[in-house]
């Protein structure tokens, strides 16, 4: 079984507003979902769905800044648990962002996936390709 997502997507736009899009929290919520981030080491957040029974998840996932560098690197901790409270899922998310000559490209490693994650794993490696392609089109609507 795989434990981790590897992705990358390439926007026309800066590292800088590409950042934005990782680091604002009203901007996450268009893409992502609802959230209390901030961008600050050791910052503990949350985001926000509605419970997933399919998945045994209650709909927050807990999280928190383990590495930050503006515009190139942002890592940050993703706890799922069940409806019983019972941590379900302990995985890390690695965002960095390289400059290229006419855009930025932007990498994704979510990594820490157990085998009893494997229907999370499954759900997420679709719908993080949907929410990279959703920064895109967000990005470039402006």
């Amino acid at each position: 079984m795989k434990t981790e997502i590897k992705q990358k997507w390439f926007y026309s736009q800066s590292p800088e507003e590409v950042w934005l899009y990782l680091t604002d929290p009203d901007l996450i919520a268009l893409w992502l979902m609802p959230n209390d981030f901030k961008p600050v080491l050791g910052h503990d957040f949350t985001f926000r769905i509605n419970p997933v029974p399919s998945l045994n998840l209650d709909g927050i996932f807990h999280c928190k800044v383990l590495e930050i560098i503006p515009s190139q690197k942002l890592i940050y901790s993703w706890m799922g648990k069940s409806e019983n409270n019972e941590i379900i899922m302990d995985t890390i998310v690695e965002w960095t962002l390289e400059k290229k000559d006419n855009g930025t490209e932007l990498h994704l490693l979510h990594t820490g996936f157990k085998e009893a994650n494997i229907a999370i794993f499954d759900s997420m490696t679709d719908g993080w390709m949907k929410k990279l392609e959703k920064i895109g089109n967000l990005l470039n609507e402006k």
